[in-house]
């Protein structure tokens, strides 16, 4: 049996007045998921476990099979495991953004504009953390002894505390929760020392990076300019058992962003570089169509995850986000369906390996408010084996009103790989490379 997931992270919403009261899944034309939705079952998942906020990390862990109450222990180590960091049992690994604030002097002075800093390139976002780490030797130098700071992708960035200083009383808050909000209520508090600790890094980038020469330049070209660095997302390295130990399958990821890439990595899954991925509506759809169609020859379950949807959310772009979730019907979903019918039909012919895919959004992400909401997320399976009574459209609230409810999200990866199946066998892809 082969299996395919795709993510569009943040595609679910709530009906949007532009859209003629319509969410952007009901309002985008995507003919595969419609048809795959009309062979398969649509039903709900819950992926926010009760007590948790409804980030990307804690929803992709659960929709992939791992519970966060046991193996969650902050977004930002698990970005560091994509960055192939060697890590300490001690050290404390905190997720550093580059963002944009209103500045002195104007309509929005304090407000938290922009978590990404309008999309900033790799080669400005490491110009600016490399100098900004000298600001910080220079005039923090007690804060930064046992700090490193290792550059992600665009905005993103690892804070790895090894001096032995304990954060566990400390409260954090991610940048994309507080649109338009003030930023100044909202920087670290608890454990005291740590707290101010951070918040003086906070306040110390606050005040260089404004005046930095890339800045200015992103100012100048009517760009968003990063003008503060904001720190959160901590935690301790975890330890997560293996995807092929607990389910004998062999996988890989497609992602542009380290989030996804790190829980892969901590899973024991291969990561599928594919040129041209961004985490915006410029990304190469058809490349990242073409790399999932390719990779499912070569593992047992392959996951494209496309991050396009989320960021226009939290731009409160709902047009861009329609036409995203169809650029994935488009490029991805339809050559998938055409490569999918290859591997046959198990319940037709006795040698046919069979397929099946998983289609879902790891959160809500509302263009309304900018935020993740933890509302259950539709789902749709479709594939061998899988047999509906109610054909239903995929959509949030067919997806609500459905009885195929999974209370846990955690437990949906078992339902999809497992569920309805009488007779699996493996495909023998194990021993490729």
């Amino acid at each position: 049996m082969k299996y395919v997931i795709v993510i569009p992270d943040g595609g679910a919403d709530l009906p949007i007045p532009e859209l003629d009261g319509k969410t952007p899944f009901e309002a985008a034309r995507t003919p595969t998921l419609a048809e795959f939705a009309r062979i398969g079952r649509v039903g709900s998942a819950s992926t926010t476990p009760r007590g948790f906020g409804a980030g990307s990390d804690v929803c992709s862990m659960s929709l992939l099979g791992y519970d966060p109450s046991r193996y969650h222990t902050g977004r930002a180590p698990i970005e560091a495991a994509a960055l192939g960091l060697t890590l300490q049992p001690a050290d404390w690994i905190f997720r550093l953004n580059l963002i944009t604030t209103g500045q002195p002097g104007t309509p929005d002075a304090g407000l938290m504009l922009d978590h990404s800093a309008g999309a900033i390139t790799d080669a400005e976002a490491r110009t600016l953390v490399s100098d900004l780490v000298t600001h910080w030797r220079r005039t923090l130098p007690l804060d930064m002894e046992g700090l490193s700071l290792t550059p992600g992708v665009s905005y993103r960035n690892i804070l790895v505390d090894s001096a032995g200083r304990d954060y566990r009383g400390l409260v954090t808050t991610p940048p994309h929760e507080i649109p338009r909000l003030p930023w100044a209520r909202h920087t670290p508090r608890g454990g005291d020392e740590p707290a101010s600790r951070i918040s003086r890094l906070m306040h110390a980038s606050a005040d260089y990076l404004p005046t930095h020469p890339v800045n200015i330049a992103r100012s100048q070209r009517g760009l968003r300019p990063a003008t503060m660095a904001w720190i959160w997302g901590q935690g301790t390295a975890p330890s997560l058992p293996s995807f092929e130990s607990r389910f004998g399958l062999r996988g890989a990821m497609l992602t542009s962003v380290d989030l996804l890439a790190g829980i892969a990595a901590l899973i024991g899954w291969d990561r599928v570089e594919v040129p041209g991925l961004t985490s915006y509506h410029d990304t190469d759809y058809v490349a990242q169509g073409r790399a999932t169609c390719e990779a499912i020859d070569r593992y047992d379950i392959v996951c494209c995850h496309v991050e396009s949807p989320d960021e226009l959310s939290h731009q409160g772009d709902w047009a861009t986000k329609v036409a995203a979730l169809e650029s994935i019907d488009e490029h991805i979903m339809t050559p998938l369906a055409e490569k999918l019918r290859s591997f046959g039909d198990p319940d037709r012919d006795a040698d046919a390996p069979g397929w099946r895919v998983l289609y879902l959004p790891d959160h809500y992400t509302l263009v309304s408010t900018r935020k993740h909401d933890a509302t259950p997320v539709p789902f749709m399976i479709a594939g061998s084996y899988v047999k509906s009574a109610v054909e239903r459209p995929f959509t949030e609230a067919a997806a609500l009103a459905s009885d195929l409810r999974v209370e846990h999200g955690h437990d949906l990866m078992e339902y999809f790989l497992r569920g309805g199946q009488a007779h699996v066998r493996p495909t023998g892809s194990r021993s490729a490379s």
